[in-house]
């Protein structure tokens, strides 16, 4: 086993204002709108880049990096093909785990929640801005399927390209959006000497579909 080297060193600590309680009061989707500006403004690459943890129908895990296409209070959604291996999951396990790693500016943001498809039309409006070459990429490439070589996918980029002719690809029905809804979303911010805050926004199901927030020990 290899000994991980001491860090410590380079180990930078925390600090800021932290987070209070009263830093919530506009709801989660108010909260998450300032962080992700944020993220923006820091310039950090691809802020919208997010863990996507599923389970399968024995619940072993998997998890992978996407990109969030949009959020609202209704939930988080990114985009895959139905036959990858993270739509098989979600197949039989519609419930997934999300993570944006924000470690530049001291933040992450968790969310859990069930999994729903946004529809034929939402999976267009998601589909058609693509650049064609991302169009073409994803109708040749079965995802999560085992290939011979990169050679092979490159081949079937090209054929695809030629029998198309110009302009768009037409979405395969194989392709499409998911999104999360929300159940539990924790908002962390790194703290002095390591004591974080943590706060949780629960969804409270006995009143209506609101929200209770936690304060969580780090």
């Amino acid at each position: 086993m290899a000994v991980v080297p001491d860090l410590s060193r380079m180990r930078r600590d925390y600090g800021g204002r932290g987070l209070r309680e009263e830093d919530l009061a506009g709801g989660w989707v108010e909260l998450f709108d300032r962080w992700f500006a944020d993220a923006v403004a820091a310039e950090l690459p691809e802020p919208n880049a997010m863990v996507v943890a599923t389970a399968d129908a024995d619940g072993a895990p998997d998890a992978r990096i996407v990109l969030m296409k949009g959020y609202d209070a209704f939930g988080f959604v990114f985009v895959t093909s139905y036959a990858s291996a993270k739509g098989a999951q979600l197949a039989v396990n519609p419930h997934a785990a999300l993570v944006f790693p924000w470690h530049a500016i001291q933040r992450q943001v968790r969310i859990a929640g069930r999994v729903e498809r946004v529809g034929d039309a939402a999976s267009d409006d998601l589909w058609n801005p693509r650049p064609r070459g991302a169009q073409l990429a994803a109708v040749a490439s079965v995802q999560s399927t085992v290939v011979d070589s990169r050679e092979e996918l490159e081949e079937r980029v090209r054929l695809l390209d030629e029998e198309t002719g110009e302009g768009p690809v037409p979405r395969p029905p194989v392709w499409g959006g998911y999104r999360v809804v929300p159940e539990r979303i924790e908002f962390w911010q790194g703290g002095a000497d390591r004591l974080h805050d943590r706060l949780r926004f629960v969804r409270d199901d006995d009143e209506g579909g609101g929200w209770i927030v936690q304060r969580l020990a780090p």
